[in-house]
């Protein structure tokens, strides 16, 4: 373990559950269902939550917010929280799980999601709406395919951009299409 006093556990409480605690909430779950899967009364988890961040702003080396980000891509593997999911659509429930299973299904719906941002729309919600997957999901999956992404990227910057360009091309379509066109359609030079 590291000698790093910052990681000491608040209340009971380590990096490891708080990294977790903060998935499941984007995921869907409520401060109830954490503090109940800590073990602690609601209050203990709401301060430990106020904490943590604070000793982030504290550790100029960075460790905390490194190890944060990692336990965080981790949290259905937290034996408190492995078995504790929000409730939500079977088929949302699949698409969370291929998200973080199909590297291609998560390009698309990221760029999809960038997509519903430039047409005015909130781009988190859109993919909630659409697919069943909570902003925590996302960003579980966005962790979990991060390296990989960029190593592609590095292999192969061209065939990267192409698909990327391809998965923008079909949404602005679609939304364009949903919006009744683009704003500068009917010009013509």
């Amino acid at each position: 373990m590291s000698e790093n006093p910052l990681l000491a556990p608040i209340h009971g409480i380590t990096l490891e559950d708080y990294s977790a605690a903060c998935a499941k909430l984007g995921s869907g779950l409520s401060e109830a269902d954490v503090a109940t899967a800590l073990g602690v009364e609601l209050p203990v988890w709401q301060e430990a939550n106020l904490l943590w961040p604070e000793r982030m702003k504290q550790d100029a080396s960075f460790e905390i917010v490194t190890l944060f980000g990692q336990y965080f891509g981790q949290a259905d593997q937290h034996p408190k929280f492995s078995n504790l999911k929000a409730n939500t659509s079977a088929e949302g429930n699949a698409n969370t799980e291929r998200i973080k299973s199909d590297k291609d299904f998560y390009q698309e719906l990221e760029v999809a999601r960038s997509v519903a941002y430039e047409y005015g729309l909130d781009g988190a919600q859109w993919v909630a709406d659409q697919y069943g997957i909570t902003l925590g999901d996302f960003q579980i999956a966005a962790s979990i395919w991060s390296e990989q992404i960029h190593q592609d990227i590095q292999a192969n910057f061209q065939a990267y951009t192409s698909k990327q360009d391809a998965y923008k091309a079909k949404y602005q379509q679609q939304f364009a299409a949903a919006q009744g066109g683009n704003v500068a359609d009917d010009i013509e030079f």
